[in-house]
């Protein structure tokens, strides 16, 4: 048997001190700061972001540091320790596609910062990432990346960093990774990256943008929260997330509302569509709006447990209805769910990525030792393990105690 692989948390400081040394070793002398933010896991609420709908994410404690100097040119040098690919050009040349990579992440910040007048032309920036999430396990590393380095910049510019400020640079965020890096997501991921609260998820209204914190504690059921990272490549960039965020579109036309949110009568709204593949995708949307708002109760409640239930009919809705899950992500649900999960689902985007599963505190190694040999039998890639404990959102690591204004 294979023996399995827990992705364990790491200090943040000991992150922090590797980004630092990065930082050293390529620009010389000290960075003027380190930004942190964590990745997020979404408890559930899945594509129903860019519909307006709500979500349910809570912040993970696996997150992405950067360190970062500010320059009195308009050049932008970015070095990653997660790859070899370095990039360094104008910011003034910042446009869609350009620069390529994951450097349009950090790039498309400045560029949509200084595109809504917030920010001058003038500064450029030194920036070293280093992190702890993993990157294509659906966790968001890249709205992790996007809101340290955008918090950076706020610090370094004086911006205002408190919640009114923090919005702001979230929609920064959210034009970096739709217009720069063309991932058409919704700003679910950038949102509780700045605003999560340990202890908490966060319910966001996305047709509002109303935020509100929902104390969760998995332990007072004698839960866990298991993330199942399959280790099957997040495939976000073949076309697929545009493809159902496209047909919902098409699908409003057609109901002639805004958003799936203006629906009152589900029932005569999937009546009308004459499209199979639009009833269900929309029927997906609207009843994953609806389990949101039970599990949001539950939690209440503290019925940790019953959410299980939810979470399952979740994941049926987006293999069957949105048919965005994957075989490594059945596998992973499937096996949870045989070993006696209360409830399991995939989680993020699909295709691919990570998957949930609620599970009794005295049945995670059941549950481990399941999902592993289900991945083995089927010949897919080693599952991994981590931690989900509703964490803290992007905040400034290094210095602690200054303000800088430039």
């Amino acid at each position: 048997m294979t023996v399995r692989t827990w992705v364990d948390p790491v200090d943040v400081h000991a992150v922090a001190d590797r980004v630092e040394a990065l930082f050293r070793s390529v620009f010389g002398g000290t960075a003027d700061g380190v930004w942190v933010a964590p990745g997020r896991v979404n408890l559930i609420g899945e594509h129903v972001d860019y519909a307006g709908g709500l979500v349910l994410p809570f912040a993970l404690p696996y997150v992405t540091t950067v360190a970062v100097r500010a320059r009195d040119d308009d050049q932008l040098h970015c070095v990653s320790t997660h790859t070899e690919e370095r990039w360094h050009g104008d910011l003034s040349e910042v446009a869609p596609g350009h620069p390529p990579g994951w450097a349009a992440y950090v790039a498309g910040v400045v560029w949509a910062l200084r595109d809504s007048g917030t920010v001058s032309a003038g500064t450029g920036f030194d920036v070293a990432v280093h992190s702890s999430v993993p990157v294509g396990s659906g966790l968001s590393s890249s709205a992790a990346l996007e809101c340290a380095f955008a918090l950076a910049v706020a610090d370094l510019l004086g911006l205002p960093t408190d919640a009114d400020g923090r919005f702001g640079l979230i929609a920064a965020c959210i034009r970096a990774e739709n217009q720069i890096a063309g991932a058409s997501t919704g700003g679910m991921d950038q949102t509780v990256a700045m605003l999560a609260h340990p202890g908490h998820a966060l319910l966001l209204d996305c047709s509002s943008g109303a935020t509100r914190l929902v104390p969760i504690d998995f332990a007072s059921a004698n839960g866990r929260l298991l993330v199942i990272d399959t280790n099957a490549p997040h495939r976000l960039v073949d076309g697929q997330y545009g493809n159902r965020r496209a047909a919902l579109e098409k699908a409003c036309a057609e109901l002639g509302v805004e958003t799936l949110r203006d629906i009152d009568d589900a029932d005569a709204a999937l009546g009308s569509l004459t499209a199979p593949e639009s009833v269900k995708r929309v029927r997906h949307v609207l009843t994953e709006i609806r389990r949101v708002s039970e599990v949001v109760e539950l939690l209440t409640q503290a019925r940790i447990a019953d959410v299980g239930n939810l979470l399952t009919s979740s994941h049926l809705s987006l293999r069957d209805d949105y048919e965005v899950s994957s075989v490594e992500l059945d596998s992973a649900v499937d096996a949870a769910l045989e070993a006696g999960a209360w409830g399991a689902r995939m989680t993020g985007g699909g295709f691919g990525g990570s998957a949930l599963a609620l599970v009794p505190a005295d049945r995670v190694e059941a549950v481990v030792e399941r999902v592993l040999r289900s991945a083995a039998r089927a010949s897919l890639p080693t599952p991994q393990f981590l931690s989900a404990e509703p964490s803290r959102s992007a905040h400034r690591l290094r210095p602690t105690s200054c303000r800088w204004s430039r």
